[in-house]
């Protein structure tokens, strides 16, 4: 006797990637260089480095810290790139700009450490709605990553998708030739 209900989206080879997964869990801070301005106006190098030299680096630990200057400052490259020697071994990421430039570089890094091959020629949905935001700039980064070898890619849940991409039939006679 064949069973009342069938699982279809079960049984149809469907994988699922939610980008929720992908979100880094460390904290995310801002370092705002205009509390090393002069008058809020310019930085002054000598006691730019005496703030860098006693400054207690290791509250960075494990976070991720994005470096703005909130001020319309005189701030020289110099100094941003000294606050970064210093995050360096302490923040777990650190990028100049603000927190949504942070949270791209972060999802950058984790799609990045996807290898495409775990995906070739497999059905993919992009998980859709959840719990957590994910930028949508990480949508089109997975989409740019999987895109070359996935088989289909939709967004949505399994069960309710929307169809994105199919490999054409050519490009998969080609593949296996």
């Amino acid at each position: 006797m064949e069973p009342l209900f069938v699982n279809r989206v079960a049984a149809s080879g469907l994988v699922t990637l939610n980008l929720e997964e992908y979100i880094h869990p460390g904290d995310r801070v801002v370092y705002d260089i205009k509390d090393n301005l002069f008058h809020g106006l310019m930085l002054r190098e000598k006691d730019f480095r005496e703030f860098v030299k006693t400054h207690d680096w290791a509250q960075y630990d494990g976070q991720n810290v994005a470096i703005i200057c909130s001020a319309d400052a005189i701030v020289p490259t110099w100094a941003y790139m000294l606050l970064a020697s210093k995050l360096q071994g302490h923040a777990h990421r650190y990028v100049f700009g603000n927190l949504e430039a942070l949270e791209q570089s972060l999802f950058e890094d984790a799609i990045a450490s996807l290898n495409p091959t775990d995906y070739q020629d497999a059905k993919l949905v992009i998980k859709g709605c959840g719990d957590k935001p994910v930028p949508t700039f990480a949508y089109v980064a997975i989409m740019q990553r999987l895109l070359p070898v996935a088989a289909s890619m939709m967004y949505g849940e399994p069960c309710s998708t929307v169809p994105l991409y199919k490999k054409p039939k050519a490009a998969a006679t080609v593949a296996e030739g």
